[in-house]
């Protein structure tokens, strides 16, 4: 009869802590995860148009190469996690998907072939490792017209050209309007250590 009074009280002091917790977590990690896409992707932007005014699509290739990589290092640091962009056809093997990334980026696939609005094509997971585990979130890339002139299925030779001497593998042509072109892809990790 007392393990009975007992049982509610221990739920409530220990078992029912960590959902909440986890709860608290995801949250906080998914608000800073959108905060960062938002900043690298408004940085990333500017970046762009600003190279497309003044030295057109061969110019906003250098700011994908060069600016891209740094921008995304300043908003990893200012957010404390990992962000990057990466996609399935690659043009930067740098920026090759992992396994978890890769299966996400299909079911992005899937879920706008069925219909759902590429915008709100987002995933988050809590993925286990040996020493911890991470908070994983990804957000889809929608294909604009600002990318058809480097990333399209028409691209003027002189950036065709510059492509090829920059990215001998690259596998990121042929897009059209509303593909998804790859996505954001966020994580921050938490050892087993600082978990407890």
């Amino acid at each position: 009869m007392r393990l009975g009074l007992l049982f509610p009280l221990i739920i409530a002091l220990g078992f029912g802590i960590p959902a909440y917790a986890d709860s608290d977590e995801q949250a906080a990690f998914e608000r800073d995860a959108q905060a960062a896409i938002k900043d690298l992707s408004t940085h990333l932007k500017e970046a762009l148009m600003s190279a497309l005014k003044d030295g057109g699509p061969v110019e906003a290739i250098s700011v994908c190469k060069l600016v891209a990589p740094t921008i995304a290092d300043e908003m990893s640091k200012k957010y404390r996690l990992d962000i990057h962009r990466t996609s399935l056809r690659v043009r930067n093997l740098e920026n090759e998907a992992d396994s978890w990334e890769t299966g996400v980026l299909q079911n992005f696939e899937t879920r706008l072939k069925t219909g759902e609005a590429i915008q709100s094509l987002t995933f988050i997971e809590k993925v286990d490792s040996d020493l911890g585990y991470d908070w994983r979130y990804m957000k889809a890339i929608p294909t604009d017209k600002v990318c058809l002139s480097c990333h399209g299925s028409k691209i003027a030779l002189p950036v065709s050209k510059i492509i090829d001497k920059n990215y001998p593998n690259d596998m990121a042509t042929g897009y059209k309007m509303g593909d998804i072109r790859g996505a954001f892809s966020v994580k921050r990790r938490y050892s087993k250590i600082n978990a407890n």
